[in-house]
């Protein structure tokens, strides 16, 4: 059976951040710490060995497929900043023709650094993906 690869883990946000090469992005890192704790009011866990996230909900496919995630997070790698958002959000594509400097995947957006982007739509859209991540999953989220 497939094991879920990125699980919530004890390991310190913290220490992950001060291992963060460049200066640059390792101030940047601190800087969305405190946008998404303070926006999303969930404490910073560390999922996996490098995805900072925020609260968590249980998800269950059709296929049976289940396991836990972040509502948002985000990641310092080494060429971009990843953020994670919630897949299936139709506000998202509105909210990012006002972001900034970005590109996007499924479930991530790609930013080079905190400056490239309007930091009160990142808030909008971290709001946003948590409120539709717990209409969606109601019976299985995380409130605390």
């Amino acid at each position: 059976m497939y094991e879920l690869k990125t699980k919530e883990t004890e390991n310190s946000v913290i220490e992950f951040i001060e291992k963060v090469d460049s200066p640059k992005k390792k101030e940047d890192s601190y800087k969305l710490l405190d946008i998404f704790t303070e926006t999303s009011g969930y404490p910073a866990k560390m999922w996996g060995p490098s995805i900072i996230g925020f609260g968590s909900y249980h998800y269950k496919y059709e296929s049976g497929h289940e396991g836990d995630a972040p509502f948002v997070g985000f990641s310092p790698r080494k060429g971009k900043i990843s953020l994670y958002f919630a897949v299936g959000d139709t506000n998202r594509e509105d909210l990012l023709k006002d972001f900034g400097k970005h590109t996007t995947g499924k479930a991530c957006v790609y930013i080079n650094k905190i400056s490239d982007i309007d930091v009160d739509i990142l808030k909008i859209m971290i709001s946003q993906s948590i409120i539709f991540l717990r209409e969606h999953y109601k019976e299985n989220t995380n409130h605390c």
